[in-house]
């Protein structure tokens, strides 16, 4: 099984303005000229973090899946992010796993943020996303997914007993005034689970003039912050190696002591 290499770009966004936003986006990702994996965007990446589903939303088939499609079938590289998508006479929040072959899966955010009234403008997901990669299992959630740790516990009863999956990934639109929050969790999420954990957040003032520091991290099965980024706009590319993840969970064999559960959607 072969080393499974992610960037996240953490990148300041053009508040309700969709082309300006997959435009500055397509230069980043044709910028990266490191080998890579996955590329991993923020929370709303075309829009910014906006109440405004009725005038924004698109389609499955809509103009922004559609860049992500080309633009991961241009590099090679599965693209990753959220943004607001209309179906069936519902908005939702969900985060889009494109493959560079146009395949995609999805998730549709489940913890909604009422304290912006988000559960009033979007629908709730009720299913988990574990995508396969090269050998690793990737577990994809949003944002205020993080402050619940059940949602995102590896089970103990997989058919052959192994972890779930290998990488947690949250895409994200944290406000620095909850940093301390954000930075912790994803630390906490990855030693709870052993697992690999990757958070990508937006940088600087949303159009409620709301700051975001960023703090997109790399976080290894330990706990151990492997690369941050803070109040910069950036790339943060990481390596992921299975004999870390094998060694932690050999040496430490603590999942197999967890609780058994069932999770009521």
């Amino acid at each position: 099984m072969s080393d499974l290499i992610i960037s996240l770009i953490q990148s300041d966004l053009h508040w309700e303005d969709k082309n300006a936003n997959l435009s500055m986006f397509e230069e980043k990702i044709d910028a990266i000229k490191e080998r890579t994996h996955i590329v991993l965007l923020p929370e709303m990446f075309s829009t910014g973090f906006s109440m405004k589903p009725e005038e924004l939303a698109e389609t499955m088939h809509g103009p922004t899946v559609e860049w992500m499609k080309r633009i991961s079938a241009k590099r090679k590289v599965i693209l990753a992010g959220s943004l607001m998508i209309e179906e069936e006479g519902n908005y939702h929040n969900r985060l889009v796993w494109m493959l560079p072959n146009g395949q995609l899966g999805f998730y549709d955010k489940r913890h909604l943020f009422a304290y912006a009234n988000e559960h009033e403008h979007y629908a709730p997901g009720n299913k988990r996303l574990i995508a396969a990669v090269n050998g690793w299992k990737v577990n994809l959630m949003v944002c205020y997914d993080l402050r619940f740790p059940v949602w995102a516990r590896q089970s103990p009863d997989t058919e052959d007993g192994s972890p779930e999956y290998d990488l947690l990934v949250y895409v994200a639109n944290w406000p620095e005034r909850r940093n301390h929050a954000w930075k912790t969790l994803l630390q906490a999420r990855a030693i709870e689970n052993q697992c690999f954990v990757a958070g990508v957040n937006r940088v600087g003032n949303d159009g409620n003039n709301i700051y975001h520091s960023g703090d997109s991290m790399v976080v290894d099965p330990m706990g151990t912050i492997m690369k941050t980024m803070v109040n910069d706009q950036g790339v943060i590319t990481v390596a992921l190696t299975r004999d870390t993840l094998n060694d932690v969970r050999t040496k430490l064999p603590f999942l197999q002591d967890g609780d058994e559960f069932n999770l009521l959607t």
